[in-house]
């Protein structure tokens, strides 16, 4: 369905608001004309990020339900469909945000690289949708990476799915820091140069955003 265009995407309240929802008290609320104002599209968003839609006949009133019935041919509910889809895109595209990773660490992470270096997770791997970078603004390297994997790939053992952060660290430090506790061997980088944190609160986020820092400082060079 083209609601699933949303999935792991959470709406930015100003970004909504700019592009022209309205806050009420149900949630934010946006209209739209369709097929040159013969139709009307009705779209709610609420505080949970529940997207609900409508299609409206301006003329009769009444709610039309086609475009969203696969089986559903023929040229004029086809551009219905196109124009819902459209719309339905763009907001996506204008409003929303990745919304991957779900532990309250990886969210303070995130938070932290946008407020400390204004810096957003890039998403560079079309087949690992849930694995993104961090680099420096101005050469480019990577400084922090966030990836959800097997447990067993860091623990040596466990099927759950964790999440996990890449950061660099000094050669020189590799064999005091690393301890297959809270810290472990660079998971699918060079394990001098980089090291891996498990977000599942064994390691304070106060440290982790020291980590980061002194990893963002480490690929100035």
């Amino acid at each position: 369905m083209e609601l699933d265009i949303f999935k792991n995407r959470i709406a930015d309240k100003i970004k909504l608001k700019n592009f022209g929802f309205i806050k009420t008290s149900e949630g934010y609320f946006y209209s739209s004309d369709v097929l040159n104002g013969q139709f009307r599209l009705d779209i709610l968003i609420d505080e949970n990020n529940k997207i609900n839609t409508k299609m409206v006949d301006k003329q009769s009133n009444e709610l039309y339900i086609l475009h969203l019935i696969p089986d559903s041919k023929g040229a004029f509910v086809g551009k219905i469909r196109e124009e819902y889809k459209s719309i339905l895109k763009r907001i996506n595209e204008k409003c929303f945000e990745n919304d991957i990773f779900k532990t309250n660490q990886a969210k303070e992470i995130i938070n932290f690289i946008k407020t400390e270096y204004n810096d957003n997770l890039e998403y560079l791997w079309e087949k690992f949708p849930d694995n993104a970078i961090a680099r420096r603004k101005d050469n480019k390297k990577w400084y922090l990476i966030i990836m959800t994997i097997i447990e067993e790939k860091i623990k040596g053992k466990g099927k759950n799915k964790i999440e996990v952060i890449d950061l660099r660290m000094s050669p020189s430090e590799k064999d005091e820091l690393v301890d297959n506790k809270k810290f472990f061997l660079g998971y699918h980088m060079n394990k001098d140069h980089w090291f891996t944190i498990c977000l599942d609160e064994n390691t304070k986020t106060e440290e982790i955003f020291k980590r980061i820092k002194i990893s963002y400082e480490l690929a100035i060079k």
